[in-house]
This record gives C-alpha cells, structure tokens and sequence, in this order.
C-alpha cells in the first residue's frame, strides 16, 4: 500500500471514531513527530562526544568489536 493509500485509510478510521483519547492520542504523536529531534534534547558535552566520535571514525580511529569485545571480557 503507498502512503496516499495509508493515509486515506488512517483519515476513514478517524473520521468513523467517537473516542476523543485516540483523537487526542494521535494529535500527540503528531505534534511531536513535527517539533522532536534528539539532536535537540542532547546537551552540549553529548553533542561534542559525538562529533569527536565522528571524526575518530574519518580518521580510521576504529577497533572491531571483536577486538574491543575480548579486551572487556
């Protein structure tokens, strides 16, 4: 089914129902798909450990998890 499709079906089941917690249910979710990215709830000190980690990984600074497994166990 294509996301047309979908969302004609979703449209005939809220149309159809008389149950304001689902309606209030997905308004919420799509409230907060539109205003939610966690990039945005991370804090700074997160934010930069992960950009770290990022250029880590560009510069080929990387152990296999095999590797990084039998040094942990």
């Amino acid at each position: 089914m294509d996301i047309q499709a979908e969302k004609l079906e979703l449209m005939k089941l809220l149309l159809n129902t008389e149950n304001p917690s689902i309606l209030e249910s997905i308004k919420n979710i799509l409230r907060k798909e539109k205003t939610s990215d966690f990039w945005d709830e991370l804090s700074a000190e997160q934010k930069e450990e992960i950009k770290n980690a990022d250029l880590e990984i560009s510069r080929g600074e990387t152990v296999s998890y095999d590797n990084f497994m039998s040094s942990h166990r």
